[in-house]
């Protein structure tokens, strides 16, 4: 079903440590209640990609937050201020959990939501979406897209990123769609196998779709990497899995 209205507008929540961070709300027109979704932006930044996504979901029937992980690096263009993030090494996962749990709970506590809330991201959102859902038991259903360094090396590892998010599989706590291009190098198909070894290993309710012909970010309709058949498949694999874990 589509909702041909609906209410979009930029709220203030307050994060991580008790932070005051910007979060982008969208939600059908009505009284409800709606399934909700927590939108976890890109290291491209809060962008308008996020904005469209968030719109989406509401379009749907979904009552989406998306919240600024960037918010404390400062306002300007979302690429400037994610440019300065990636400049200081990026920021912590134990961070962006709080915000995103922070982000859920404000969702879950509004009068029109349901009683079954999931959560999507795309590349380092996609990977921060699979560390959530092993670290709270707050979502029903969980979205990654091509989540770039779920698989990390020894080296990869750092104070702010301490531990590799296939490490936390074991505490995955809800159904999680995977949706990744063959032609990616971050993840690689090599990466995406052991991802879904481990998720085998310890009995997860899973599905991984994976696309011949494309690569990173093939959802990013303003970029080169678009490729408008996998992402029509792909928002179709997206519907289905949160009509199934969400709607119903």
């Amino acid at each position: 079903m589509a909702y041909e209205g609906m209410i979009a507008e930029t709220v203030s929540i307050n994060g991580h440590n008790g932070d005051r961070i910007s979060a982008y709300v969208a939600r059908p027109l009505g009284a409800g209640p709606f399934p909700g979704m927590t939108v976890i932006h890109h290291n491209p930044g809060w962008d308008e990609f996020y904005r469209e996504m968030t719109r989406r979901l509401a379009h749907h029937g979904y009552a989406a937050i998306s919240h600024n992980l960037f918010e404390r690096a400062g306002e300007g263009k979302s690429d400037d201020v994610a440019a300065k993030v990636r400049a200081e090494g990026g920021i912590p996962d134990a961070q962006a959990m709080g915000d995103t749990e922070a982000a859920t709970k404000w969702l879950r506590a509004q009068p029109w939501i349901g009683s079954k809330v999931g959560c999507i991201g795309s590349c380092s959102g996609g990977r921060l979406a699979f560390l959530y859902a092993c670290q709270t038991k707050s979502i029903d259903a969980v979205v990654e897209l091509w989540g770039g360094r779920v698989v990390m090396s020894k080296e990869e590892l750092n104070p702010k990123q301490p531990i590799a998010p296939i490490d936390y599989t074991k505490d995955l706590s809800c159904p999680l769609l995977g949706l990744f291009g063959n032609e990616d190098r971050a993840p690689t198909p090599e990466q995406v196998n052991q991802h879904e070894a481990e998720l085998k290993k310890h009995g997860k309710q899973y599905e991984f779709h994976r696309y011949d012909g494309a690569g990173h970010g093939f959802f990013y309709y303003d970029r080169p990497n678009y490729r408008i058949e996998q992402a029509l498949d792909g928002w179709k694999k997206v519907w289905a899995f949160l009509e199934k874990h969400l709607a119903k």
